[in-house]
């Protein structure tokens, strides 16, 4: 499966958002997180925002729900422009993320479930088979910056030994401390799409910084 790069914009000016979106346009993906100040303790952006992104680039938008119950609004981010909604298995009942990942399908979505570091491979099974992506974080998720914890390496291993079972076709996401450093480290590990925050916007060349990552 081919590396995608998703640069995160939390890295990015947000007062010059736009122009930080085309600086990052030779990625595959755009990743956005929101946060809801309860689920993690950062707050970030909501559907207005995801609305102007929308409006400004064709770019795949992949929207990462750091937030509480996400249900309430599976339906409200896909239909302000996202392709693709990750929705955290320790914000809710496993029937309810069930019911978000429905939702998902309802509203022409692609679905994804994400894991929290203190979160075990295997919780992703019960939903598996249906899944788009698993995105496996590898900083404790809320700031951006962080450095990344080696002992997810071995979670990243794990996922992708359940998703070559059961799935071969899902996406294996890494989002937290991805570097030139440690890129080729999650590729070896297992992940095909790669979430990169100040890697990208921190450097000179973003397009480079990009292609670099890419190369892992």
């Amino acid at each position: 499966m081919m590396i995608k790069i998703a640069p995160s914009i939390l890295s990015a000016d947000f007062v010059n958002l736009e122009r930080d979106i085309q600086r990052v346009s030779s990625a595959d993906w755009l990743h956005v997180d929101v946060m809801d100040g309860c689920f993690v303790p950062n707050i970030t952006i909501g559907v207005p925002v995801v609305q102007s992104i929308r409006k400004c680039t064709d770019m795949f938008l992949d929207v990462h729900l750091m937030i509480d119950k996400p249900v309430r609004y599976i339906e409200a981010f896909a239909k302000a422009g996202a392709d693709l909604l990750s929705v955290h298995l320790e914000a809710d009942h496993p029937t309810r993320i069930a019911e978000a990942l429905r939702l998902m399908d309802e509203f022409g979505v692609k679905k994804a479930v994400a894991l929290r570091p203190i979160t075990a491979a295997s919780a992703i099974l019960p939903y598996l088979e249906n899944l788009d992506m698993v995105l496996v974080m590898t900083v404790e998720p809320g700031f951006g910056g962080q450095a990344f914890m080696e002992h997810q390496l071995d979670t990243i291993h794990q996922v992708r030994t359940l998703i070559d079972r059961y799935n071969p076709a899902c996406r294996l996401e890494v989002d937290g401390g991805i570097s030139p450093k440690t890129a080729g480290k999650v590729i070896s590990a297992g992940a095909d799409t790669l979430v990169a925050g100040s890697a990208v916007y921190g450097a000179v060349d973003p397009a480079a910084a990009i292609a670099a990552l890419r190369e892992g």
